[in-house]
């Protein structure tokens, strides 16, 4: 099985010793970060510096002419990624012979919700989500498909790995986050991620919803769950709640707004790049899940991309519905984590392959190697050798 590690520009730059370490590991490919959101990393082997602090989302190369004049346009990052962070990394780190693909981060942006509110997610309470932009808006889908393209496409990659391309939710780890007091559950979550921006009253008036109707029902279904009533499960708890012909109504929206957009965004990918170039989704089988890995159709975004990088933190379930299509040419990768600090399981690669294997995956996805510990480094290596 082909493997990968995700690897961020500055765990490379101003350590001679990373591009090595990391071939060691016994991977084919890196997955290194081109344009990605705000974050604080560590660095635990860094010889410069042990804490980068990421102040906002950027892209960690020049931009080109393409954004002249747009109000919306991504922004350079700071003095942790400056210049041509990305080229810098990717060539360092073919020099070790691994093969380069981009890591693009697409609908996460607080810095653009913080600086164009009207871009963001409006619950059914009037409430903004600066970190997630609304991907039924035509700006910000010209936005994302332009940024796909341009950031996918870099010098010397050869495939990219498109993350947060659909819908993003409530769901989003926050400074100082106090939003557990209520276990919302899947149902909850759900309701919560919907829109009420001035697009999608539009769109849901194209579903034969009045919008100020179904915003009152949405904060009206979501009243027992303030309360604390149990999770009734997934979209059934949705229905339950809401109706099944509202229910319906909002998810026929929002599925026509992430399929449409995937769609347009891997086309401006494949006509900006060369021959061969791979294009993969971050994805969840799941169509009304939203998140980093926002729920696709699998028979769907087969068709469209060149396959997934799938989560498998909670097991490799998600992996089968993927694998269910027959598809023999698509790549499903089972993406693992390897930081045991953040609850990946390092030491259990070799079994977690298998049983990847097993329901359907054909490459692996490693996170992360510039999180990890040296114990975790060591631990991933012995397991990837015995495979």
């Amino acid at each position: 099985m082909k493997v990968s590690t995700f690897v961020y520009p500055w765990d490379v730059n101003g350590d001679p010793e990373a591009p090595g370490r990391i071939a060691a590991l016994g991977v084919h490919q890196v997955t290194l970060a081109a344009a990605y959101h705000s974050t604080r990393a560590l660095t635990p082997r860094h010889p410069r510096h042990r804490i980068v602090t990421a102040e906002h989302a950027a892209v960690l190369y020049p931009t080109d002419g393409r954004w002249r004049g747009r109000e919306l346009r991504p922004y350079a990052a700071g003095d942790w990624a400056p210049g041509d962070a990305f080229g810098e990394a990717a060539g360092a780190l073919a020099e070790a012979g691994l093969e380069v693909h981009t890591w693009v981060v697409l609908a996460h942006n607080s810095r653009l919700g913080a600086e164009h509110p009207d871009t963001s997610v409006v619950n059914a309470y009037g409430d903004r989500y600066p970190w997630a932009p609304c991907i039924a808006q035509s700006a910000t889908r010209a936005y994302l498909v332009d940024l796909a393209a341009e950031a996918a496409v870099r010098p010397g990659a050869a495939g990219t790995e498109l993350e947060s391309l659909g819908w993003y939710g409530l769901q989003h780890l926050h400074a100082h986050d106090k939003t557990g007091g209520v276990g919302l559950g899947d149902a909850g979550l759900y309701l919560m991620a919907l829109c009420f921006c001035p697009a999608c009253r539009e769109g849901y008036g194209r579903q034969g919803q009045d919008a100020d109707e179904l915003a009152a029902a949405v904060r009206a279904a979501l009243e027992p769950v303030w309360q604390g009533a149990p999770d009734d499960g997934d979209w059934a708890g949705v229905e339950k709640l809401l109706g099944e012909e509202k229910a319906a109504a909002t998810r026929a929206w929002r599925d026509e707004s992430a399929r449409t957009l995937q769609e347009a965004a891997v086309a401006a990918v494949r006509a900006a790049a060369p021959e061969g170039f791979q294009v993969l989704l971050h994805a969840d089988p799941v169509t009304h899940h939203v998140g980093a890995n926002p729920g696709v159709d699998p028979a769907h975004i087969l068709s469209v991309a060149d396959g997934v990088v799938v989560p498998c933190a909670g097991g490799p379930g998600l992996l089968k519905p993927f694998a269910e299509q027959g598809r023999e040419d698509a790549v499903i990768a089972a993406n693992l984590g390897v930081v045991s600090g953040m609850g990946g399981s390092p030491g259990t690669v070799k079994e977690d392959a298998v049983r990847a294997q097993e329901l359907g995956a054909t490459e692996l996805r490693l996170y992360h190697a510039g999180l990890a510990s040296d114990d975790d480094l060591a631990a991933v290596r012995k397991g990837l050798s015995e495979l």
